[in-house]
């Protein structure tokens, strides 16, 4: 189903056609009104049109409105120097609605179907996802649900860190103690003491190089014990995926591994390659570094990796986008891996779009980068189980009766939504300052707030015992009121903005357009009488849209809605 904005732009753009046959007018440039009371839509194509034309902008929007089809408007005005406002009238956004009431994307656009590849968390084994993988997971989850929502095959790519020296540093360490891993909090411990070791003593260092070469090599004795290790660290990034409820396949670095010495003979045989200081590199124009695609022993590195991985993606993948997301201080590199790629020929931007989605910090109180009282790093999984504690106190004052079962599944659902939607709330590419109190308020632009707009929505059809099931059927929405008006607008604005999310990567936009319509709903219901009213069946229609889109949207957001909070 196409989105309101587009139907709007093919409606006045054949209209200026008509008033204009033979010109090269082009489409016509259309954006919503900024404030409602102007209208619902705005055309600006006057004031473009008349540098080509060479006639008042005043005078082609007098053309343009006289060629509309008038049905669809209850009010078209020009304005200022020749921009023309207009307001659909209410039969047509009705209709509009209930067609996006039955369309399995709500109203939204996917389009041609694309294969979108989205690397995100991307945590290094042996090491704890920590605070600082919360923003990659959380984003990358939500525009992984965006783009599968919308109809396109998503794969989901963890980049896991699983290859280079600190295997060679750990098993070095293994062998020596004859220690085996048993959790993910041990193996950091022994992590810290082999990287003293490997710092402070020199055998211990060429050691460990010789084990990251024999592992490197393929011996199978080694490659038992770095499977062991990524093993135990895979137990435990899992603990907090299913506890975030994130899919994520793993495709780590080892995988790429066999096609780094492709990657550099490829880029000798085509001339790209120069030696510096006995490193083999790639120079980019625009870049002061260049990329060092193999090191002077002969070792290979991150950017090895990544044109490794780009290359497989546009070859083997077969993506038609890819989307990679980590802190903005990466920027630049990906930035180095998007334009060798291009200078390498691999990547064709008429044919794959790439994307580095950066996003800034998370910060404490004091606005530092968020720390433990210790000053250490906090876990993830202790911020996350903190989160769920505070939901859970916040739950049992507000359903002191309700079963202990069903206080975990809302503490639970509550707890990682308000996490989730904090962060998603934030413009990615900004700071933002971590506050339990502030994402778990009932007031505001919350995840409390619009799970209890949820729960509000779907108590309003019980209170009213209809059968919603033949509503569904019998009913028609029919907009009257204002604020009927301006909810179903707004309703049926929901697929622009998932275009503009999918443009743009910013997951802000939807949760504004959902802060928005839960603000909306709660002006229609002060309104407009639902229960006991002549029209309690068109306004249950809308009800029950708007508990769909609702619901949609925080799915999208990677929230689980409830029932009752």
């Amino acid at each position: 189903m196409e989105t309101l904005l587009e139907i709007f732009r093919q409606k006045v753009s054949e209209s200026i056609e008509k008033a204009f046959a033979g010109t090269a007018c082009g489409q016509a440039d259309v954006a919503p009104c900024l404030q409602e009371e102007f209208g619902h839509y705005q055309c600006n194509s006057p004031l473009r049109l008349s540098k080509i034309l060479q006639v008042p902008p005043r005078a082609i929007a007098e053309k343009i409105v006289d060629q509309l089809d008038r049905s669809l408007y209850s009010k078209v005005e020009i304005a200022g120097p020749g921009f023309i406002n207009f307001t659909f009238s209410p039969e047509f956004l009705s209709k509009q609605l209930q067609a996006a009431l039955f369309d399995e994307r709500l109203g939204a656009f996917s389009g041609k179907k694309e294969r979108v590849l989205v690397e995100f968390s991307s945590p290094n084994v042996a090491k704890e996802l920590h605070v600082g993988h919360i923003r990659s997971t959380i984003i990358g989850d939500s525009l992984a649900r965006l783009f599968e929502f919308l109809g396109h095959d998503v794969l989901r790519l963890n980049h896991i860190g699983d290859w280079g020296t600190q295997f060679g540093m750990l098993i070095a360490y293994m062998q020596e103690t004859g220690k085996k891993p048993t959790d993910l909090e041990s193996l950091m411990e022994w992590y810290r003491a082999a990287k003293v070791r490997f710092d402070a003593d020199p055998e211990f260092k060429k050691r460990a190089q010789k084990e990251v070469v024999r592992l490197q090599a393929g011996e199978p004795a080694i490659l038992a014990l770095w499977k062991e290790i990524c093993d135990v660290s895979r137990k435990g990034f899992q603990e907090i995926y299913d506890l975030l409820g994130v899919r994520i396949t793993e495709r780590g670095e080892s995988f790429y591994n066999p096609y780094l010495p492709q990657i550099v003979e490829e880029l000798t045989q085509k001339g790209l390659i120069q030696i510096s200081e006995g490193a083999k590199c790639l120079f980019l124009d625009g870049f002061q570094i260049p990329l060092m695609v193999q090191k002077t022993d002969g070792g290979y590195n991150y950017d090895t990796t990544d044109l490794a991985a780009i290359r497989y993606r546009i070859f083997v993948d077969k993506a038609d986008r890819i989307i990679v997301i980590t802190d903005n201080g990466q920027a630049p590199h990906f930035h180095m891996i998007f334009a060798a790629a291009e200078k390498a020929g691999w990547l064709d931007s008429t044919k794959t779009r790439v994307d580095h989605v950066g996003f800034g910090l998370v910060l404490g109180p004091d606005g530092k980068k968020f720390k433990t009282r210790s000053g250490t790093t906090e876990k993830l999984i202790d911020l996350l189980l903190e989160a769920v504690t505070r939901a859970r106190t916040l739950l049992l004052e507000r359903l002191p009766d309700a079963p202990a079962s069903e206080i975990d599944h809302l503490a639970h659902a509550l707890g990682i939504g308000a996490i989730k939607y904090a962060d998603l709330s934030c413009h990615r590419t900004k700071d933002y300052t971590f506050s339990y109190d502030r994402m778990l308020k009932f007031e505001g632009n919350t995840a409390t707030f619009l799970l209890y707009a949820y729960v509000r929505i779907n108590g309003i059809k019980r209170k009213t015992h209809a059968n919603m099931e033949e509503i569904l059927v019998q009913a028609r929405i029919a907009l009257h009121h204002p604020s009927e008006i301006a909810l179903g607008l707004h309703l049926r604005r929901f697929g622009e903005v998932l275009e503009l999310m999918a443009r743009d990567l910013l997951p802000n936009r939807l949760t504004d357009y959902l802060y928005a319509l839960a603000e909306k709903f709660n002006l229609f219901f002060r309104d407009c009488r639902v229960e006991g009213s002549p029209e309690e069946k068109p306004r249950l229609v809308l009800c029950e849209l708007t508990a769909r889109i609702l619901r949609q949207g925080l799915e999208i957001l990677g929230l689980q809605v409830v029932n009752r909070m």
